[in-house]
Order: structure tokens, then sequence, then C-alpha cells
């Protein structure tokens, strides 16, 4: 392979580009160079199946196509940058022009991550790159470690949720391209921020999507929602394998990011000997150390399955963490009181508790919505092998109205959730604008060019809803304005119950990072009872002698319970109903409690968290 960490393009410098293509069934292949004196160049093909060809006098900035089997021109399946979208040349890209200041970076250990998933077109007025940096600050002061960037691979048009993508090389045009993907890793890592990328290796979108006309990408022995499977292990999947694992060594090696969240992985569909997943986390933590620094592989996945997350020596896939769905569902039920669709399995504090504990809700049960038993047990499973929220981009981008639990609940159930998820001995991820109650929707959009395509994508997302019961229309996918409606309104922040859940979100975030009972992830250091008929939990977390006890009141009435404490004194550090943090209930308990014999009375107001810690 000429290109060293990946397939395609390559600037060797002093005018010469190479290039190197897969395409196994072809008969001829040639670089169709535009706007050069040389238009054309034959290019040879290996034993597995690449073409490679070195171009003269070629710079970066030029443009080309492939020339397949001297019938069709087609963009490269791992361009760099696609300038005119999806259907248009490829850009030659020098890699090494860009002026990193990162060197110093090392990458932070998995346990300090503190996740902001944010969509770049979304996020800022701007929708760039580069419009982001002048919020790093924000996030930074809000005591964010690392931001977790959904898909950024080219996609058709202007606006899309990024999972259409299909140039998984390539920064999507009008985002700001390969330099401002690398502007915004680098300025992160200089604000002591890592980078997280969403990448999708399940499927690709349905427009501009080429690869099928280079080789057998595809195989129909399975089926996704998104039609034939990728092809990780029928013939010719060597090649396929090749091209996934380049494209993750392409992100962290050329674009420094720490840290790939593989998309629904439940969707990829391997019986190799040696599974997909971990051929890549392989070879993500080899190239990592080879650099010097860290990487992690981060997955989401509704299996429940913990092979995904068990070392490589263990049997595994040697995935680094997943997302924690069940966490989640269980999360939202108590809060939101909903029971339709998958929400059916949960609702019950036992669920939480059983979260808290373990990870997985289902272990191996009967599940009502899935019609079958499902998942394995991952009690003995690590707590930083789990990501955990109350929202997200499909939590709330995939309900009809794309409303956030701000839409529908109280500033006391919003702070009661956030407690939840930032106090829990897992990674803690937050969805963008949720720190202060963003009002604006979180819709989906896209920005196709075929009709035919457009209205099935419409005829989708109803039938989606279909098992939810959500009355009312949906939002046009393709219209701008339903786009422009989910982008936020930061200085909503500034304002009434928005600056308290803002302020709230800091201070629980500090808390976390401040209090080694909180900072350490670990389920073996930590005690969860639950009241059952109050709705009741209580989390007791140690480290070093240190220990906290964390309440949660998922009711609509206040209690009083009686937890087993450490004789001694325990001095309350948060009241989220407190009038300090627009609590209306008045304040039913004392700074201080006083355990004797093991026992000591604590009021909860309704849907309040409280913190208490032995002095």
């Amino acid at each position: 392979m000429i290109a060293g960490d990946t397939i395609g393009p390559y600037y060797r410098g002093r005018g010469e580009g190479s290039f190197a293509v897969w395409a196994p069934l072809a008969q001829e292949v040639s670089v169709v160079m535009l706007n050069s004196a040389a238009p054309l160049l034959p290019m040879e093909k290996d034993a597995k199946g690449y073409w490679e060809g070195i171009a003269e006098n070629t710079f970066p900035g030029a443009l080309y196509y492939y020339r397949i089997n001297n019938a069709i021109d087609r963009p490269d399946p791992a361009s760099n940058f696609q300038p005119q979208g999806v259907h248009g040349p490829s850009q030659l890209v020098d890699h090494g022009s860009f002026a990193w200041e990162d060197a110093g970076w090392k990458g932070i250990p998995l346990s300090d991550y503190m996740l902001y998933e944010l969509h770049v077109g979304t996020f800022t007025r701007d929708g760039t790159f580069e419009a982001i940096l002048s919020r790093l600050s924000y996030l930074k002061d809000l005591g964010i470690t690392a931001i977790e960037v959904m898909p950024v691979a080219q996609f058709p048009g202007e606006r899309n949720w990024g999972y259409d993508g299909t140039y998984p090389f390539a920064p999507q045009n009008s985002y700001g391209g390969p330099d401002g993907l690398k502007l915004l890793v680098n300025e992160c890592h200089k604000a002591g921020i890592a980078v997280v990328l969403d990448v999708v290796y399940n499927h690709l979108g349905p427009e501009g999507n080429y690869l099928g006309d280079f080789g057998p990408y595809f195989t129909d022995r399975y089926r996704t929602p998104w039609g034939d499977a990728i092809n990780f292990d029928g013939p010719y999947s060597d090649g396929v394998r090749d091209y996934f694992v380049s494209n993750a060594l392409h992100w962290v090696s050329r674009y420094h990011i720490d840290a790939l969240r593989i998309d629904a992985i439940h969707g990829i569909y391997d019986l190799s000997a040696t599974h997909i997943l971990k051929e890549l986390s392989q070879a993500v933590h080899v190239k990592a150390a080879g650099l010097g620094r860290k990487a992690y592989v981060m997955a989401e996945s509704d299996l429940n399955d913990v092979r995904v997350i068990d070392p490589h020596g263990a049997g595994g896939c040697g995935v680094d963490a997943q997302w924690n769905d069940d966490f989640h569902h269980a999360l939202h039920t108590l809060i939101t009181g909903e029971s339709d669709g998958y929400y059916q399995d949960f609702g019950k504090l036992s669920h939480l508790i059983k979260a808290y504990r373990e990870g997985f809700v289902y272990s191996g049960q009967y599940s009502v919505y899935r019609k079958r038993r499902h998942g394995n047990s991952s009690k003995r499973r690590p707590a930083e092998r789990f990501v955990v929220f109350s929202q997200n981009h499909d939590q709330v981008g995939n309900r009809k109205r794309g409303d956030r639990l701000s839409r529908e609940h109280s500033l006391e159930k919003l702070k009661l959730a956030a407690a939840a998820v930032i106090l829990s001995p897992f990674i803690p991820l937050l969805f963008m604008g949720e720190e202060y109650g963003e009002t604006a929707p979180f819709n989906y959009f896209v920005h196709h060019s075929d009709a035919a395509l457009i209205e099935a994508i419409k005829r989708g997302r109803m039938e989606e809803f279909s098992s939810f019961g959500w009355d009312g229309p949906i939002a046009d996918p393709q219209e701008e304005s339903t786009f422009l409606a989910s982008t936020l309104n930061i200085d909503l922040r500034l304002q009434g119950e928005h600056r308290i859940l803002h302020k709230f979100y800091r201070h629980l975030i500090g808390m976390r990072k401040a209090t080694p009972p909180l900072r350490n992830i670990s389920k073996k250091t930590m005690e969860i009872k639950g009241v059952a008929k109050d709705r009741c939990l209580s989390v007791h977390r140690s480290a070093g002698g240190d220990e906290v006890v964390c309440f949660y009141n998922f009711h609509e009435g206040a209690a009083s319970i009686s937890p087993r404490l450490k004789q001694g004194t325990w001095r309350k550090m948060l009241d989220s109903s407190s009038p300090e943090w627009g609590g209306t209930a008045p304040e039913t308990a004392g700074r201080v409690v006083e355990s004797c014999n093991g026992s000591a009375p604590v009021s909860l107001n309704p849907w309040s968290a409280v913190v208490y810690r032995k002095v």
C-alpha cells in the first residue's frame, strides 16, 4: 500500500500525488485528473485487488475521479475531501501542511471523561467547525473534558444528522472540510478537551453511495434497517475490513482524534473468527500507543452483550466503553411515566437500581418489547465501560416532535435527572443544550436531491413512531426550517430557570470532580438501596475513607426515609429542591444529620436529589 495508514490519496510532496483504491473485480482503473495537462493516469493492480498509481505535477487541491473499466467515473471511496458534495470530484489533500500545536497532548484517562455530545450544524448559528471554537471556553467553564461530535463524514447537501454519510474519510464540506476539523481538534487539545468522533461502520447513506461500483462492499446475506449489510465476513471481505480499519486510523493519526464512537454496532454483522470490532479496536490502540498518546473506541449497542466490552484476552472485542441505553430507559420512565415502545420494559425503581449496580438492566430476562430474552450480565464489568445519559441525539431526535425533557417537565425533574447521571459511577454524557434546558427541538433533518428518496424517508419516520402512539404531524425532514428550528439558543442560559439549571449543572460537575467518592468510577465501592413504595433511592459511594450518600426521590410526594448510615455526623452537600436551586418546596431537613446506631432520618422533597458527606 502506498498511503501508509490508509488507502486513498496521499500527497508525497514535490508535486507527486499517489492514489490507491480497492476494486478487486475491475478490469481497468484510471485516475481522471481534472484541469491537468495529463488528465488520465492508468493504475496497476496488485494481487489483493488494490489499484495504485503516482501522478507527477500534481499538487494539493487537485480534483480527480476514478474511471472504472473505461466506462464510469466515480469519486474516490476514500476521498479525503469532497468540496463539491457527494456527486462531485474528490480533492487531493496535503495532511502534512497543517500546523499542529498539540504536541504536548497525550490524551486523558477514560475515567476523567465528562462527555458533551454536539451536532456541528446546530450547535452554533454558523454551523461550522470553526464556529465551535468560540464556545470552547463555555464548555470548559461548564466542566466538560471531552466533546463527542456527531458524524462529519461527507453527506448529501448541507444539513443532516451525519448518519447518511457516504465518504467516511472526508469531513463535511459545509462544516469546513479537513482544515476546519483539524483546527477544532487542535484548539480543543490546547484547552484540555478531548475530541470523540462518531463514525458509522454499519451502513452508508443512500445518496452518493458509489462503493458498490468498486467492489463487493455489501452483502445481501444480512439485512439492516438501511438495506444490505456491509460485507465484513463474506468473499472479498478482507478489502472491506481494511477499508474501515484504515478509516479509524485515518481519524486517529491525521486528525488527532482521541476516541471513536461507533454507531449502532448491532447493525454490524460478522461471523469471522476475529470480529471486525476486535480487529479495529486493536488497530486503534496500537496506533495510538505508537503515537505516544491515548485513544479509545466506544460503541453504541443495544445487544446488552458484554463480549463487546470484554478485553481481547478474555475473548471480547476490546471496546473501551459503550452507551448504556438501559440506564437511560430506566431513568427516563421514572421521570416521565412513559410506557410506550421500548419504554414498556422499564418503569420500576428496581430497573434503575440494577442499572446502577450492574450496568445492563436486561441480562437474560424476557423483554416484553422484544418478545424474547435479552442480554447477558454486566455485573462484573467495570463502571468505566459504560456511558450514561438522560438525553442524547437519538432519545431526543427520534421523538416525533424532537422534544427534549425540558419541553414537558419541570425544573425539579430536570435537576433530578441531571444529578442521577452526573453523580453516577459511570461516564456521564450530556446532550448539547440540556445543561440549561434548551427549548428548541432537535428534529431529524436531511437535504437530499431525490424526490422519491425524500418521500421514503418521511414514510419511514412515520412508521418508526407508530409503536409509541405519538399524535400530531411530523416536522418535514427535508425543509430547511426543520433544521433551523433545531439550532441552539445558548443565551437562554442567562435567563430565569435556565440560568438556575445551568448553574446547577456546573455545580454537579464540580462536585463530581472535587469529591473523591463521586470521582471514583467504581461499582465495587458503592452500595445501593431502594424504597419501592416511596420511589426513593440511596447510593452510598466511598473512596479512601471519604464517604458520600446520594438520595433520589422519583415521586411527586415528599418522603422521609431512614437509611443505615455509619455513626457520626453527615453534612448536606446538596439539596436540589432548596431555594438556592429554584426549589419551591420548603427545606424539610437540616444541614447536618447525626447518625446514631447506624440510622438517621432523611427528608426528601418531591422530585429531588440530596447529597450528604460524612465529616
